[in-house]
């Protein structure tokens, strides 16, 4: 049995190096080149980019981290802010420093009609992760809702610096230039 297991060791890993050198290793894009895409990208790419750089910041680096956070997301599409934010209170108390927990949870309080908490929950956001253009949209939206269009206007022009088409933005930023312009349509 001895002489086999002797053989086969060498076998197998002979069989593995040549497996492992024959399939091609697929490396992610990192985050810095879909950005440098997105920028000059048409609407359609740019909404394939858009995809893949959400995916890239859901992950936590931690399953449990992960599941908080897609825990969060379900209560929220079912329409639960409250329940949203207890998980991800607790996503953003074990994973500080994973933005979008903060980006999460500011959706939930923005959805519960809690405009502080969010925002507070959006500085955060944006201090971990400064490219954050779904964050600064909610930022301009909740400005446009206090009925500060300068401030919702200055955001909306630097989420579109970030992603030119960022769906919703563009129109929001015309009707604003309308708006603090004093031509109110």
């Amino acid at each position: 049995m001895k002489v086999h297991r002797q053989f086969l060791n060498p076998t197998v890993a002979a069989l593995l190096a040549v497996f492992l050198l024959a399939t091609p290793v697929v490396a992610e894009e990192p985050l810095d080149g879909l950005f440098d895409r997105l920028k000059s990208a048409d609407a359609r790419a740019a909404a394939r980019l858009e995809r893949e750089i959400w995916n890239e910041w859901s992950k936590s680096g931690s399953p449990a981290m992960d599941l908080l956070l897609q825990r969060g997301r379900d209560a929220l599409a079912a329409g639960n802010p409250g329940e949203a934010i207890d998980h991800l209170t607790a996503l953003t108390d074990h994973a500080p420093d994973f933005a979008e927990g903060w980006n999460a949870r500011a959706t939930a309080y923005y959805q519960a009609g809690q405009f502080g908490p969010s925002i507070a929950d959006i500085a955060r956001t944006l201090t971990l992760n400064d490219r954050h253009f779904g964050a600064m949209a909610g930022l301009g939206a909740m400005y446009e809702e206090l009925d500060n269009p300068q401030k919702a206007l200055e955001v909306y022009r630097a989420a579109l610096a970030i992603h030119p088409n960022l769906r919703g933005v563009s129109e929001a930023v015309e009707r604003l230039e309308a708006k603090v312009a004093g031509t109110d349509l």
